[in-house]
């Protein structure tokens, strides 16, 4: 509700603007360094632990690499980090078998993070698409992607990285049903512990091209995800795909992307008050850096206003690439 305030001058509403002081003591919301979730890329693919050209500052990382990330992350005070990797294309078929291999990179990262830094919460990802010969979230036969099928084998990914040590399980396949499949077989499987992030609400969206690249899909991938990923221009569905995952078992649910589905994250907030989070996709953070190379923006001022608006629109943490350089800015003061 929106309050009726006495007319000017008797009310002037830039004099808790006028010094920085009285800004702090007025502002509504804040970002914290305990907001941030980093995701990560691995390989065990040899020479592929490089930049990716589309994301300017992000890399491919080998175990070693991860397990260095990890120690910043912990040393930044970020409580968690997500794992997302690049699979050799000789892996990759068209069963996606090397998803659930307790010794894929994931799985090795997992353990070796654990041993190394086991205060740091781990999160993962479960699509079957970085082993998918299709490119693909799901099975494919005859062109058309497999829901039932498909739900199957991701719980077979979500116990083997249970196994492995992750804290958070982040489906992000869109598959109808998964949630439940997944909580059943943890909870039977003595991991009734681990968390579940579902990617409730993920958009087919031109925003994850560079997330493409830097996993290896691009190329696999044959035709779109228009068939399990939602329309942009819905917003009661995402609610309604929320209310389904709740109900099946998720923890905390998640809107992707970001940025262009604030509105969704206001939604899904103030509806259900459950643990809401955003991925601040690779597009997004692709944009930024553009505009950050060619002296439109200022870095440090972008990154910190943009994270600053998912906290507005709601959100309780943010899936972001700016994750350290967020956390050097917040502790340097900004």
């Amino acid at each position: 509700m929106t309050p009726i305030l006495p007319p000017f001058p008797t009310t002037r509403m830039r004099r808790l603007r006028r010094t920085a002081a009285l800004r702090d003591l007025a502002q509504e919301n804040r970002l914290s360094v305990k907001d941030l979730i980093w995701p990560i890329f691995v390989t065990d693919v040899a020479g592929a632990d490089v930049e990716v050209p589309s994301m300017p500052g992000v890399s491919r990382r080998t175990l070693e690499g991860a397990v260095r990330a990890a120690e910043e992350a912990a040393g930044l005070g970020i409580p968690a980090i997500c794992l997302f990797p690049y699979t050799d294309p000789s892996v990759k078929t068209e069963y996606c078998e090397e998803a659930w291999n307790p010794d894929n990179i994931t799985n090795r990262v997992i353990r070796a993070i654990k041993a190394r830094v086991p205060e740091l919460a781990i999160m993962t990802d479960i699509a079957l698409d970085p082993y998918n010969a299709n490119g693909h979230d799901g099975l494919v036969k005859d062109g058309v992607i497999l829901n039932d099928e498909t739900v199957e084998l991701l719980v077979k990914m979500a116990i083997a990285q249970a196994e492995s040590g992750a804290d958070i399980l982040g489906p992000s396949d869109m598959m109808d049903g998964r949630i439940l499949a997944m909580r059943e077989a943890l909870e039977a499987a003595g991991h009734g512990q681990v968390s579940i992030l579902s990617y409730s609400a993920k958009f087919a969206s031109t925003y994850y091209s560079p997330f493409r690249d830097a996993v290896g899909a691009s190329n696999a991938l044959k035709g779109d995800k228009k068939t399990y990923q939602m329309n942009p221009g819905n917003s009661d569905e995402a609610l309604r795909l929320v209310a389904r995952d709740l109900a099946e078992g998720a923890d905390m649910v998640m809107i992707k992307p970001g940025q262009p589905y604030l509105d969704v994250c206001r939604r899904v907030k103030d509806a259900f008050g459950v643990p809401t989070y955003a991925y601040q996709v690779s597009g997004e953070y692709a944009m930024a850096m553009a505009a950050v190379q060619n002296g439109w923006m200022d870095h440090d001022k972008m990154m910190l206003e943009s994270l600053l608006g998912f906290r507005r629109a709601g959100c309780d943490g943010i899936l972001t690439y700016f994750a350290p350089a967020a956390a050097r800015a917040l502790a340097n003061g900004a």
